[in-house]
């Protein structure tokens, strides 16, 4: 069992993600304390609700600084997931500009539709295709499905960050990466087999 950080801002129940990463071989810690998360070999940052509010609570706890510096300072792996992985761009645009974590360069965004039929929020499975060397994707399938359930997006400032993409509304960031900060729009923990592999990677990082 290995050791992992499951941030909790108090906006989301996390306890499906808890039993995923427990089911993957992880041993999961659920923290509100920015000293756990400093100390953190393993982070995890779930969410659901909205961005500002969630950076509120986040810089209020000090647990924001304390993200920063477990994934910036000691290069230790981190997973965003959902709203998760937005708050680590550079900024939202959820309702009113607000400064994100800042672990990976970008702006998050409404979603647009594209093509008829496209309903906002993206809800559902959908496919997610890869960009070649996503340690996350590894073993998975090509054009594996994934749950998603999201009104925003992220648009990473720099195209290498961009690892895997959904067919939906033109296009969007499934999962982003920099270093050892990953971020994935999809819910593993309702992606059932794929989603555990995802995990399971994770965990091996």
């Amino acid at each position: 069992m290995r050791p992992i950080t499951i941030v909790d801002c108090g906006l989301s129940n996390i306890d499906s993600a808890v039993r995923a990463l427990e089911y993957c071989g992880g041993d999961p810690v659920v923290t509100r304390d920015p000293e756990t998360v400093r100390k953190a070999g393993r982070l995890v940052l779930p969410g659901v609700g909205a961005f500002p509010e969630a950076m509120q609570r986040l810089n209020e706890s000090g647990l924001a600084d304390a993200i920063r510096e477990s994934a910036l300072a000691s290069e230790r792996p981190i997973l965003g997931i959902c709203l998760g992985m937005q708050l680590m761009a550079t900024a939202g645009q959820e309702n009113e500009f607000t400064q994100g974590l800042g672990l990976i360069s970008g702006n998050v965004l409404p979603l647009k539709a594209q093509l008829p039929g496209e309903r906002i929020p993206h809800m559902g499975w959908n496919t997610v295709q890869t960009a070649e060397g996503c340690a996350l994707l590894a073993g998975i399938s090509a054009d594996s499905d994934f749950y998603f359930a999201h009104g925003y997006h992220f648009v990473p400032s720099d195209r290498a960050h961009l690892l895997a993409t959904t067919p939906y509304c033109g296009g969007v960031a499934a999962i982003v990466g920099k270093g050892l900060a990953f971020g994935a729009q999809f819910h593993p923990e309702k992606s059932q087999a794929t989603g555990f592999s995802f995990f399971k990677n994770f965990i091996g990082l």
